[in-house]
C-alpha cells in the first residue's frame, strides 16, 4: 500500500493519511505487486526521486555496510571502501548537508573528517528512507541536501498476531575476509507489550582489491547490541523505547579514508555510539494524531598517534525532541510540529601533557568543546484538490546557535523555509510532480578533530551568513500492471556555502555557491516470476563553477560519473530465487583541481585527476530449503569479475602530483563470496 510519510521517527500514521490521499493513491495497486522492494514515497516535493528500501535486497545480498544498503538507490553513493571510512553521497553531496536519522534521532555532527559519520548495521533496518534534495517542511533542520531515515525492527515486524516468542540465529562467512554472527530474540510480554532484543558480532581481516593487492589497515572488529520494547498504554497510545550501542575498532592509517601502504605505521582506533530513542503516539480524532519523539545520541573516537600527540579523543552529544500533530480537515492533511536540538562536541588530547603540548597549537589548552542548538517550527498542508490534482506546500523555521566555549566565541542565524509541489494525475496511467523548495542551515558545531585554535585566530567570520538552497524538481511517472517508469530532472543551488577551506588553519567563512543539476531515470518490470529493475543518473556537481572533488571539498560534495544500474530477479520456485545486479560508473577525465592550491601559493598552477570508470557485477542466490521457512541459505558473490576500482565516491587520485603523493582514496574490494545461514523459531 502507498502510504505518505511524515518524516518522523515512526510511521504509525499511515492508516489516517491513507485514508485522507486515498484519491491520489493509483499506484496502490502497483505497490501491492511489487511487493514493497523498491517503492516511491508520495511525498509531492521531490516526489520521483524518493525512495524507499526495505530488507528484502538487503537480505539477498548480505549487506554488510552502508554501499549494500544503497546499492540500488541511483541518487545515493558510498565512499570509502572501509567500514569506519564509508561517507553516503546524495547526488554528490556529502551526508553532512542531509538529515541523518536513526528511529527519530538526528544524527548530527563530524567527530574525524577522516572517518564517516554514519553508522548502522544494515540487519536491524525495518526500512530505508531517501529524500533527495531538499524537500517539505518536514524534511527536518539543516536537510539542504536531503534526508536518510533508518527504521529499526520491532516485534510486531518478527512476530505474527498469534505467535509469542520467537529468534533469529544467522552465521555467515566472507571470502574478504571475515566473518559475521548474530542472534535476535523477541517476545510478547503481554496481548499489547512486547521486546526484541539483538546483538551483532562482525570480525574481518585486511580485504585485498581486484588485483590481488592487500588493502592494509582494513581490518576491524564490530559490534552491535540493540534492545526495543514497544506496546499500547491504551487503545489510543502506543510507546516504543530504543537502545542502540555500536561499536567499531580496529588499527588504522593516520587517514582512514586514504591508502596505506605495506610497511606504514598503523594506529588503534576505536569508535562507538549509543543511542536511546522514546517515541509516543496519541490518536484521539481525525483532529489529534499526536507524535512526540524524545532522543539522545552520543558518539565518540579515540585515535592514538603514538608517533606524534599521543591518544586523542572525541566526543558528541546529541539530545532533543520532535513534536508532530496530524489534523485531518476535509480535503487537507495539515502536518505541524516543533522540533528542539542540542549539540555538544568535544575533544581533548588524553595523553601526559609533556607528550601533546609540543604539537599543539595552544599547550595551555588541551580540551575544546562547542556548543550549538537548534529550534524548529514547520507546518505542510496536503490538500486533495480534486481525485486527480493534489497540491502541498508549507512553510519551517528554524533557529541555529553555535557557541564555541573554549574560545568565548558565538554566531546564530535564523530563517524560514517553504516550498510547494504537485502530483497531477492526468491519465490513468501517467503522473506529473512538480516541487520546489528553498531550506536554509545556519553554522552547527564543528568538528570534533579541527576545534583547536592558535591564540590570535578568529575561526568564525563575523559576517557568516546562514546557506540558502533553491531546489526545483519535475517528474513524469507512467506504470501499468506489468511496468513503473519514473523520469525526474533536477536543480539544487545552494547559497553562501558554510565552508572551512584548505590553508586557513581552521576559519568558516561564506565561499560562494554549489550547484548540482542532473536527471534520473528509473524502470520497474515485472511478471510471473521475474522481476528487472534498470536506472541511470547523471549528476553535475560545481562549486563556484568548478568540479568539486573529495579530497579539496572533503565534507562538503564530491563528483561522480554517469552511473547505470540493472537488476535482475527471478523465483524459480516457491523457496529458491536468485538475482544479478550490474552498476556501470563512466570515466571523469581532466578534473581540474587545487584551485585553492594555487590561491594560497601552494602550487604555481591547477592540475588535473582522472576518474577511471569501472563496472562490477555482483549475484545472489537465496534457497529456502524446509516447509516451515524455518531456514534460509544464502548465496552471495560481491564483484564477481574482480574489479579493480576505486569508487568515484572516494577521494580522487592524486599520486601523480608533486607534493600530493598519497593522497587518494581506498580501492574497493575485491570478489568477496558471502555465505550465511539463517534460522528462525
Amino acid at each position: 500500500m502507498t502510504s505518505f510519510h511524515s518524516g518522523r521517527g515512526v510511521k504509525p500514521l499511515t492508516l489516517a493519511i491513507s485514508l485522507a490521499l486515498a484519491a491520489s493513491n493509483v499506484y496502490a495497486e502497483e505497490s501491492a505487486v511489487n511487493e514493497s522492494k523498491v517503492i516511491e514515497s508520495i511525498a509531492v516535493v521531490g516526489q520521483t526521486t524518493n525512495t524507499e528500501i526495505t530488507p528484502d535486497e538487503l537480505e539477498k545480498y548480505q549487506a554488510n555496510d552502508l554501499a549494500d544498503i544503497f546499492r540500488f538507490v541511483p541518487s545515493v553513493s558510498v565512499g570509502g571502501s572501509l567500514g569506519v571510512a564509508q561517507k553516503v553521497y546524495i547526488r554528490g553531496l556529502e551526508d553532512t548537508l542531509f538529515n541523518v536519522t536513526v528511529d527519530g534521532a538526528p544524527q548530527t555532527g563530524t567527530l574525524f573528517h577522516h572517518i564517516g559519520r554514519v553508522a548502522i548495521d544494515p540487519e536491524l533496518l525495518k526500512e530505508v528512507e531517501v529524500q533527495a534534495g531538499a524537500g517539505e517542511a518536514t524534511s527536518g533542520a539543516g536537510a539542504i541536501g536531503g534526508a536518510i531515515r533508518f527504521k529499526t525492527k520491532g516485534v510486531d515486524d518478527l512476530l505474527s498476531s498469534d505467535e509469542q516468542f520467537g529468534g533469529t540465529i544467522k552465521a555467515g562467512y566472507f571470502s574478504n575476509d571475515g566473518y559475521k554472527t548474530s542472534g535476535t530474540f523477541y517476545g510478547r510480554l503481554s496481548d499489547s507489550w512486547g521486546v526484541l532484543g539483538s546483538y551483532i558480532y562482525i570480525d574481518r581481516d585486511n580485504m585485498e582489491d581486484g588485483d590481488g593487492n592487500e588493502l592494509y589497515g582494513t581490518s576491524a572488529e564490530q559490534s552491535l547490541g540493540y534492545v526495543k520494547v514497544n506496546g499500547e498504554l491504551t487503545d489510543k497510545q502506543t510507546l516504543s523505547l530504543s537502545y542502540e550501542k555500536r561499536n567499531e575498532e580496529g588499527e588504522f592509517g593516520a587517514r582512514p579514508n586514504w591508502p596505506t601502504l605495506e610497511g606504514d605505521t598503523l594506529f588503534p582506533m576505536e569508535g562507538e555510539r549509543e543511542t536511546f530513542v522514546l517515541n509516543h503516539l496519541f490518536s484521539a480524532n481525525d483532529l489529534i494524531n499526536l507524535e512526540t519523539s524524545l532522543f539522545h545520541t552520543q558518539s565518540s573516537v579515540e585515535q592514538n598517534r603514538f608517533d606524534r600527540w599521543g591518544l586523542y579523543g572525541a566526543e558528541m552529544k546529541t539530545y532533543g525532541f520532535d513534536i508532530c500533530n496530524i489534523s485531518l480537515l476535509g480535503d487537507h492533511t495539515l502536518t505541524y510540529g516543533i522540533e528542539y536540538r542540542k549539540d555538544k562536541v568535544s575533544s581533548e588530547y588524553l595523553a601526559d601533557a609533556s607528550v601533546w603540548q609540543k604539537w599543539a597549537w595552544d599547550p595551555n589548552i588541551g580540551k575544546f568543546q562547542e556548543e550549538g542548538e537548534v529550534k524548529g517550527m514547520y507546518l505542510q498542508d496536503h490538500w486533495q484538490i480534486n481525485n486527480e490534482l493534489l497540491l502541498s506546500f508549507g512553510v519551517r523555521y528554524d533557529q541555529y546557535d553555535v557557541e564555541q566555549v573554549t574560545y568565548d566565541n558565538q554566531t546564530d542565524s535564523d530563517g524560514v523555509s517553504p516550498n510547494i509541489g504537485l502530483n497531477y494525475d492526468f491519465h490513468p496511467n501517467w503522473r506529473l510532480t512538480l516541487g520546489y523548495a528553498q531550506a536554509m542551515r545556519g553554522k552547527e558545531v564543528g568538528d570534533a578533530f579541527t576545534l583547536a585554535q592558535a591564540p590570535d585566530w578568529i575561526s568564525i567570520d563575523p559576517d557568516l551568513d546562514a546557506e540558502k538552497v533553491d531546489n526545483t524538481e519535475i517528474g513524469l511517472n507512467y506504470h501499468d500492471e506489468h511496468w513503473q517508469v519514473t523520469a525526474s530532472v533536477y536543480q539544487s543551488d545552494i547559497d553562501d556555502v558554510i565552508y572551512d577551506q584548505l590553508g586557513r588553519d581552521v576559519y568558516f567563512e561564506n565561499i560562494g555557491q554549489l550547484e548540482t543539476k542532473g536527471f534520473e531515470l528509473k524502470a520497474v518490470y515485472w511478471y510471473e516470476d521475474w522481476r528487472v529493475q534498470a536506472s541511470y543518473s547523471n549528476n553535475d556537481a560545481e562549486l563556484n563553477g568548478n568540479t568539486v572533488e573529495g579530497y579539496e571539498h572533503i565534507g562538503l560534495a564530491n563528483a561522480r560519473g554517469d552511473t547505470l544500474g540493472l537488476n535482475v530477479n527471478y523465483a524459480l520456485s516457491d523457496n529458491l530465487e536468485m538475482g544479478w545486479n550490474f552498476s556501470y560508473v563512466s570515466d571523469l577525465n581532466d578534473i581540474e583541481v587545487l584551485q585553492r592550491g594555487v590561491e594560497i601559493g601552494w602550487i604555481e598552477q591547477t592540475q588535473t585527476i582522472d576518474k577511471p570508470g569501472y563496472q562490477v557485477h555482483d549475484i545472489y542466490v537465496q534457497w529456502v530449503p524446509l516447509s516451515s521457512e524455518s531456514l534460509t541459505v544464502n548465496l552471495a558473490v560481491q564483484n564477481l569479475f574482480n574489479e579493480q576500482y576505486r569508487d568515484h565516491s572516494s577521494v580522487g587520485d592524486y599520486n601523480k602530483i608533486k607534493g600530493w603523493e598519497g593522497v587518494a582514496g581506498l580501492y574497493e574490494a575485491g570478489r568477496d563470496i558471502r555465505v550465511s545461514m539463517t534460522y528462525q523459531f
